[in-house]
């Protein structure tokens, strides 16, 4: 009788946060041989031929620095490791811009980007662009995963 009580308590305490305070904020993502990165990295009109295509980027959690010999993107070793530290700050740098946020209204050029496919354990399909402040941010944020432009 007491295991399903404690349960209940748990989830409760889960979904409402300690003292009624809101839900808890979620684990930080963790780096481990079970947390391999495999990417597909597709950039266009950057303004430089080398860096539009589409590239593989495949980064060992057990070795973050370097990329693995799976990968084509050109700055692989430096690419995997700032996912590492992004994903040692608990930062998804996958995640949209809020649809109510407030962003400037500059503009940063016609380049764009999707990167699809596992990060840390979890199925990522984000798109990029330059279209505003909030969208240069979170491509800035990416480098050099995402190329200068």
């Amino acid at each position: 009788m007491l295991r399903p009580l404690l349960l209940s308590t748990v989830a409760a305490t889960a979904l409402t946060g300690v003292g009624g305070l809101g839900p808890l904020p979620p684990l930080p993502l963790l780096s481990g041989p079970d947390t391999v990165t495999s990417l597909t990295v597709a950039i266009e009109k950057s303004g430089h031929a080398e860096a539009d295509g589409t590239f593989r980027l495949e980064c060992d959690g057990a070795t973050p620095a370097q990329g693995t010999p799976g990968s084509t993107h050109p700055a692989a070793a430096n690419a995997c490791k700032r996912l590492d530290q992004l994903a040692q700050s608990g930062t998804d740098p996958f995640a949209p811009v809020p649809a109510d946020g407030f962003c400037t209204q500059q503009y940063g050029g016609p380049a764009t980007a999707r990167i699809s496919g596992s990060w840390q354990g979890r199925r990522v399909d984000a798109g990029f662009s330059r279209a505003n402040g909030c969208e240069i941010d979170r491509w800035e944020n990416l480098r050099p995963v995402l190329p200068r432009v």
